[in-house]
Protein backbone atom coordinates (compact mmCIF):
# COMPACT_ATOMS: atom_id res chain seq x y z
CA UNK A 1 0.00 0.00 0.00
CA UNK A 2 1.18 3.38 -1.14
CA UNK A 3 1.60 6.01 1.27
CA UNK A 4 1.28 9.41 -0.42
CA UNK A 5 3.73 12.42 1.41
CA UNK A 6 2.23 14.81 3.52
CA UNK A 7 2.93 17.58 1.39
CA UNK A 8 2.97 16.15 -1.75
CA UNK A 9 0.82 18.46 -3.01
CA UNK A 10 1.49 21.44 -0.90
CA UNK A 11 0.13 22.17 2.00
CA UNK A 12 -3.52 22.60 2.48
CA UNK A 13 -5.33 25.82 2.72
CA UNK A 14 -5.29 25.98 6.47
CA UNK A 15 -1.81 25.19 6.83
CA UNK A 16 -1.12 27.90 4.33
CA UNK A 17 -3.21 30.58 6.02
CA UNK A 18 -1.27 29.89 9.46
CA UNK A 19 1.92 29.82 7.14
CA UNK A 20 1.48 33.61 6.22
CA UNK A 21 0.03 34.35 9.99
CA UNK A 22 3.19 33.59 11.45
CA UNK A 23 5.39 35.01 8.79
CA UNK A 24 3.84 38.19 8.88
CA UNK A 25 4.04 38.14 12.72
CA UNK A 26 7.62 37.13 12.42
CA UNK A 27 8.16 39.97 9.76
CA UNK A 28 6.60 42.45 12.12
CA UNK A 29 9.06 41.47 15.18
CA UNK A 30 12.13 41.78 13.16
CA UNK A 31 11.12 45.10 12.03
CA UNK A 32 10.11 46.53 15.71
CA UNK A 33 13.30 45.21 17.09
CA UNK A 34 16.17 45.21 14.38
CA UNK A 35 16.86 48.64 12.55
CA UNK A 36 18.19 46.93 9.73
CA UNK A 37 14.86 45.66 8.45
CA UNK A 38 14.02 49.86 7.46
CA UNK A 39 16.76 49.00 5.12
CA UNK A 40 15.58 46.28 3.65
CA UNK A 41 11.72 47.46 3.63
CA UNK A 42 12.84 50.15 1.71
CA UNK A 43 14.87 47.94 -0.79
CA UNK A 44 11.71 46.04 -1.33
CA UNK A 45 9.76 49.35 -1.77
CA UNK A 46 12.38 50.11 -4.65
CA UNK A 47 11.84 46.67 -6.37
CA UNK A 48 8.23 46.56 -5.87
CA UNK A 49 7.29 50.51 -6.92
CA UNK A 50 7.72 49.79 -10.85
CA UNK A 51 5.07 47.13 -10.54
CA UNK A 52 2.92 48.92 -8.42
CA UNK A 53 3.07 51.84 -11.21
CA UNK A 54 2.32 49.65 -14.30
CA UNK A 55 -0.99 47.68 -12.15
CA UNK A 56 -1.94 51.39 -11.96
CA UNK A 57 -1.41 52.68 -15.61
CA UNK A 58 -4.69 51.38 -16.96
CA UNK A 59 -6.89 52.94 -14.21
CA UNK A 60 -5.15 55.97 -14.17
CA UNK A 61 -5.53 56.43 -17.79
CA UNK A 62 -9.11 55.57 -17.83
CA UNK A 63 -9.53 58.34 -15.54
CA UNK A 64 -7.60 60.68 -16.91
CA UNK A 65 -9.11 59.91 -20.73
CA UNK A 66 -12.79 60.43 -18.89
CA UNK A 67 -11.66 63.97 -17.24
CA UNK A 68 -10.31 65.23 -20.50
CA UNK A 69 -13.35 64.16 -22.45
CA UNK A 70 -15.58 65.61 -19.59
CA UNK A 71 -13.45 69.06 -19.67
CA UNK A 72 -13.36 68.92 -23.22
CA UNK A 73 -17.22 68.54 -23.33
CA UNK A 74 -17.75 71.71 -20.76
CA UNK A 75 -15.56 73.97 -22.56
CA UNK A 76 -16.88 73.42 -25.42
CA UNK A 77 -19.88 74.18 -24.25
CA UNK A 78 -18.90 77.17 -22.23
CA UNK A 79 -17.31 78.60 -25.06
CA UNK A 80 -20.62 78.36 -27.27
CA UNK A 81 -22.00 80.30 -24.31
CA UNK A 82 -19.49 83.15 -24.22
CA UNK A 83 -19.84 83.46 -27.81
CA UNK A 84 -23.63 83.92 -27.35
CA UNK A 85 -23.02 86.41 -24.58
CA UNK A 86 -20.72 88.41 -26.45
CA UNK A 87 -22.90 88.88 -29.57
CA UNK A 88 -25.49 89.59 -27.62
CA UNK A 89 -23.73 92.15 -25.14
CA UNK A 90 -21.88 93.78 -28.53
CA UNK A 91 -25.75 94.21 -30.03
CA UNK A 92 -26.72 96.05 -26.73
CA UNK A 93 -23.81 98.20 -26.42
CA UNK A 94 -23.88 99.68 -30.18
CA UNK A 95 -27.73 99.58 -29.34
CA UNK A 96 -26.93 101.45 -25.95
CA UNK A 97 -24.69 104.69 -27.52
CA UNK A 98 -27.51 105.07 -29.77
CA UNK A 99 -29.91 105.15 -27.39
CA UNK A 100 -27.61 107.48 -24.77
CA UNK A 101 -27.07 110.01 -27.46
CA UNK A 102 -30.47 109.94 -28.32
CA UNK A 103 -31.76 110.15 -24.51
CA UNK A 104 -29.45 113.37 -24.50
CA UNK A 105 -30.80 114.63 -27.33
CA UNK A 106 -34.81 114.51 -25.77
CA UNK A 107 -32.84 115.84 -22.40
CA UNK A 108 -31.80 118.89 -24.43
CA UNK A 109 -35.01 119.41 -26.02
CA UNK A 110 -37.19 119.39 -22.98
CA UNK A 111 -34.38 121.76 -21.34
CA UNK A 112 -35.27 124.34 -23.86
CA UNK A 113 -38.35 123.63 -24.50
CA UNK A 114 -39.11 124.52 -20.38
CA UNK A 115 -37.63 127.79 -20.48
CA UNK A 116 -41.49 128.97 -21.26
CA UNK A 117 -44.92 126.64 -20.72
CA UNK A 118 -45.56 126.82 -24.41
CA UNK A 119 -47.04 123.60 -25.49
CA UNK A 120 -44.82 121.14 -27.89
CA UNK A 121 -44.68 118.50 -29.73
CA UNK A 122 -42.03 116.00 -30.32
CA UNK A 123 -40.69 115.09 -34.35
CA UNK A 124 -38.38 113.10 -34.99
CA UNK A 125 -36.17 113.24 -39.07
CA UNK A 126 -37.56 111.01 -41.83
CA UNK A 127 -35.31 112.52 -44.80
CA UNK A 128 -33.57 115.33 -46.24
CA UNK A 129 -34.37 116.42 -49.76
CA UNK A 130 -32.15 115.41 -52.38
CA UNK A 131 -32.45 118.99 -54.08
CA UNK A 132 -28.80 120.41 -53.21
CA UNK A 133 -30.28 124.23 -53.74
CA UNK A 134 -33.04 123.44 -51.34
CA UNK A 135 -32.69 122.46 -47.69
CA UNK A 136 -35.82 121.18 -46.30
CA UNK A 137 -36.86 117.86 -44.92
CA UNK A 138 -39.55 115.83 -43.75
CA UNK A 139 -40.40 115.10 -40.51
CA UNK A 140 -42.84 112.28 -38.60
CA UNK A 141 -45.63 114.31 -37.62
CA UNK A 142 -48.86 115.39 -39.79
CA UNK A 143 -52.30 116.69 -39.42
CA UNK A 144 -53.36 113.62 -37.42
CA UNK A 145 -50.94 115.29 -34.74
CA UNK A 146 -51.64 118.78 -34.72
CA UNK A 147 -49.22 119.84 -37.04
CA UNK A 148 -49.86 122.76 -39.45
CA UNK A 149 -48.37 124.90 -42.18
CA UNK A 150 -46.38 127.77 -41.00
CA UNK A 151 -45.35 126.13 -37.30
CA UNK A 152 -42.41 126.84 -35.93
CA UNK A 153 -39.53 124.04 -35.72
CA UNK A 154 -36.35 123.75 -33.61
CA UNK A 155 -34.27 121.52 -31.97
CA UNK A 156 -32.27 121.80 -28.76
CA UNK A 157 -29.86 124.86 -29.64
CA UNK A 158 -32.47 127.01 -31.76
CA UNK A 159 -34.69 127.49 -34.30
CA UNK A 160 -34.55 125.06 -37.35
CA UNK A 161 -37.13 126.48 -39.58
CA UNK A 162 -40.93 126.20 -40.44
CA UNK A 163 -43.01 123.55 -41.76
CA UNK A 164 -44.72 124.59 -45.45
CA UNK A 165 -46.80 121.38 -46.25
CA UNK A 166 -48.98 119.00 -44.13
CA UNK A 167 -49.98 115.54 -45.06
CA UNK A 168 -52.11 113.19 -42.72
CA UNK A 169 -48.88 111.35 -41.22
CA UNK A 170 -45.80 113.53 -41.99
CA UNK A 171 -45.17 117.44 -42.98
CA UNK A 172 -41.75 119.17 -44.96
CA UNK A 173 -40.13 121.63 -43.41
CA UNK A 174 -38.05 124.81 -45.01
CA UNK A 175 -35.01 125.28 -42.96
CA UNK A 176 -33.54 128.92 -41.95
CA UNK A 177 -30.56 128.32 -44.63
CA UNK A 178 -32.68 127.87 -47.54
CA UNK A 179 -32.55 130.84 -49.77
CA UNK A 180 -36.11 131.17 -50.15
CA UNK A 181 -36.57 131.86 -46.17
CA UNK A 182 -36.90 134.98 -44.33
CA UNK A 183 -37.88 136.16 -41.24
CA UNK A 184 -37.83 138.84 -38.54
CA UNK A 185 -34.91 138.67 -35.94
CA UNK A 186 -33.53 141.44 -33.20
CA UNK A 187 -29.97 141.67 -31.98
CA UNK A 188 -30.49 140.32 -27.82
CA UNK A 189 -28.23 142.90 -27.19
CA UNK A 190 -30.16 146.11 -28.10
CA UNK A 191 -33.05 144.65 -29.14
CA UNK A 192 -32.28 146.13 -33.00
CA UNK A 193 -34.47 144.37 -35.29
CA UNK A 194 -33.76 143.27 -38.56
CA UNK A 195 -34.88 140.84 -41.66
CA UNK A 196 -32.04 137.22 -41.96
CA UNK A 197 -32.95 135.63 -44.85
CA UNK A 198 -31.20 132.15 -45.82
CA UNK A 199 -27.97 132.27 -47.74
CA UNK A 200 -28.34 128.45 -49.54
CA UNK A 201 -25.42 127.54 -47.34
CA UNK A 202 -26.17 125.63 -43.86
CA UNK A 203 -23.53 127.52 -42.58
CA UNK A 204 -24.06 131.24 -43.44
CA UNK A 205 -27.40 133.70 -43.25
CA UNK A 206 -27.77 136.89 -44.41
CA UNK A 207 -28.54 140.06 -42.33
CA UNK A 208 -30.36 142.22 -44.98
CA UNK A 209 -30.32 146.26 -44.99
CA UNK A 210 -28.50 146.76 -41.54
CA UNK A 211 -27.16 150.49 -41.73
CA UNK A 212 -23.61 151.03 -41.59
CA UNK A 213 -23.81 153.41 -38.39
CA UNK A 214 -25.93 150.10 -36.64
CA UNK A 215 -25.33 148.94 -33.27
CA UNK A 216 -24.07 145.00 -34.35
CA UNK A 217 -21.13 142.92 -33.29
CA UNK A 218 -19.63 140.20 -34.00
CA UNK A 219 -20.74 137.51 -31.51
CA UNK A 220 -24.68 138.85 -31.07
CA UNK A 221 -26.97 136.80 -30.68
CA UNK A 222 -30.18 136.87 -33.03
CA UNK A 223 -33.42 136.03 -31.51
CA UNK A 224 -36.82 135.73 -32.58
CA UNK A 225 -38.81 139.34 -32.09
CA UNK A 226 -41.99 137.95 -32.00
CA UNK A 227 -43.30 140.28 -34.88
CA UNK A 228 -45.81 139.28 -37.70
CA UNK A 229 -46.99 136.50 -35.80
CA UNK A 230 -45.55 133.70 -36.48
CA UNK A 231 -42.44 132.66 -34.55
CA UNK A 232 -42.77 133.28 -31.06
CA UNK A 233 -40.08 136.03 -29.73
CA UNK A 234 -37.12 134.84 -27.65
CA UNK A 235 -35.78 131.55 -29.08
CA UNK A 236 -32.30 131.79 -30.55
CA UNK A 237 -32.49 132.20 -34.42
CA UNK A 238 -28.38 132.85 -34.96
CA UNK A 239 -25.13 134.21 -34.08
CA UNK A 240 -23.42 137.40 -36.17
CA UNK A 241 -20.32 135.75 -37.56
CA UNK A 242 -19.14 139.18 -39.84
CA UNK A 243 -19.87 142.58 -39.67
CA UNK A 244 -18.39 144.21 -43.14
CA UNK A 245 -17.89 148.39 -43.41
CA UNK A 246 -18.22 149.25 -46.88
CA UNK A 247 -16.89 153.21 -46.79
CA UNK A 248 -19.26 155.19 -48.54
CA UNK A 249 -22.38 152.54 -48.87
CA UNK A 250 -25.16 153.09 -46.94
CA UNK A 251 -26.05 149.49 -45.38
CA UNK A 252 -22.93 147.18 -43.85
CA UNK A 253 -23.01 143.38 -44.78
CA UNK A 254 -23.40 141.63 -41.92
CA UNK A 255 -23.73 137.35 -41.89
CA UNK A 256 -24.62 135.00 -39.44
CA UNK A 257 -24.36 131.45 -38.27
CA UNK A 258 -27.61 129.76 -37.33
CA UNK A 259 -26.86 127.97 -33.80
CA UNK A 260 -29.53 124.98 -34.75
CA UNK A 261 -27.36 122.09 -35.68
CA UNK A 262 -29.32 122.31 -38.96
CA UNK A 263 -26.82 119.10 -40.22
CA UNK A 264 -26.88 116.92 -37.34
CA UNK A 265 -29.95 116.91 -35.47
CA UNK A 266 -32.32 114.37 -35.65
CA UNK A 267 -35.46 115.27 -32.84
CA UNK A 268 -37.16 118.33 -33.21
CA UNK A 269 -40.23 120.41 -31.53
CA UNK A 270 -43.06 121.68 -33.10
CA UNK A 271 -43.98 124.81 -31.04
CA UNK A 272 -47.46 125.72 -30.30
CA UNK A 273 -47.70 129.59 -29.73
CA UNK A 274 -51.13 131.05 -28.29
CA UNK A 275 -53.24 132.70 -30.64
CA UNK A 276 -52.98 135.92 -31.78
CA UNK A 277 -55.43 138.65 -31.05
CA UNK A 278 -57.49 139.99 -34.06
CA UNK A 279 -56.62 143.26 -35.62
CA UNK A 280 -59.17 145.81 -35.63
CA UNK A 281 -61.15 146.28 -39.27
CA UNK A 282 -58.81 148.70 -41.06
CA UNK A 283 -55.67 148.12 -39.34
CA UNK A 284 -52.95 147.05 -41.50
CA UNK A 285 -50.70 143.66 -40.39
CA UNK A 286 -47.29 143.80 -40.48
CA UNK A 287 -46.59 141.13 -42.93
CA UNK A 288 -48.93 142.71 -45.13
CA UNK A 289 -46.73 145.93 -45.23
CA UNK A 290 -43.19 143.66 -45.22
CA UNK A 291 -45.01 142.38 -48.14
CA UNK A 292 -44.97 145.85 -50.15
CA UNK A 293 -41.14 146.19 -49.27
CA UNK A 294 -39.68 143.27 -50.37
CA UNK A 295 -40.83 140.91 -53.17
CA UNK A 296 -43.62 138.75 -52.46
CA UNK A 297 -42.93 135.10 -50.12
CA UNK A 298 -45.44 133.24 -48.78
CA UNK A 299 -43.19 131.74 -46.27
CA UNK A 300 -42.32 135.21 -44.33
CA UNK A 301 -44.89 136.88 -42.38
Amino acid sequence: MLIKPLFSHGPVPGYRMLLCAIVAFALMFAEHRFSRMEDLRAQMTTVVAPIQWVVSVPSDVLTWGSLALSDQRALVEENRRLREQLLTLSHRVQRMASLTAENVRLRELLNAAGQTDMPYLTAELLSLDSDPFTHQMVIDRGRRDGAYVGQPVMDASGLVGQITAVSAYSSRVLMLADANHAMPVQVNRNGLRFIVQGSGRYDTLNVMHVPDTADIREGDLLITSGLAGRFPAGYPVARVSEVVHDPGQPFARVTATPVAQLQRSRHFLLLFPPPTVEPEPGDRLWDETFSIIEPPMELMQ
